[in-house]
């Protein structure tokens, strides 16, 4: 790794997405994220329809039924996935308006994904929405989640400690 490429920082503070309550992703009623195979991090119970940056970063992968949306964060190549509800691919689209597309560079605050939590629920889905570290096996020597009642774009839901 060349000096430019070098990561200055060490430790990274993420904010939430969303407002809404924190939870262990063990809590998550989905066993590929509970289980933490999809990587390491936490779980949002949303109490509000829309889903921000939580920092500045890129657009690595819409999905096309617009239920989830993956972000890489600029300075530290960290890739996080937000995965809005589960099982809720069975919506189709149905419920969520991206404002996104792939390739796409984001500011923190800046909305992603709008969803409609009551029409969500009546179709039968949790609302629970993970936030994983998809890459942090080979980044972060820890990841720790903070639980609790956050606001999107102020409160940390995650504290990361890179690698060397």
């Amino acid at each position: 790794m060349n000096a430019s490429k070098r990561n200055p920082l060490k430790k990274v503070e993420v904010n939430s997405p969303l407002t809404g309550k924190v939870v262990p992703l063990s809590q998550v009623p989905d066993e590929a994220f509970a289980a933490g195979h999809m990587g390491q991090g936490i779980a949002i119970e949303p109490s509000e329809g829309r889903l921000v940056a939580p920092f500045d970063g890129t657009v690595a992968h819409v999905i096309k039924t617009k239920h989830a949306v993956m972000l890489e964060e600029k300075a530290t190549g960290l890739q996080y996935l937000f995965h809005i509800g589960i099982n809720t691919v069975g919506l189709k689209g149905e419920g969520y308006t991206s404002h996104v597309n792939v390739g796409d560079s984001v500011k923190a605050g800046q909305t992603l994904i709008e969803f409609d939590i009551d029409a969500i629920k009546a179709a039968g889905y949790p609302v629970v929405t993970p936030v994983i570290v998809t890459n942090a096996d080979e980044l972060t020597s820890s990841v720790e989640g903070h639980t609790g009642n956050v606001t999107a774009g102020s409160d940390s839901v995650l504290s990361i400690t890179l690698n060397s």
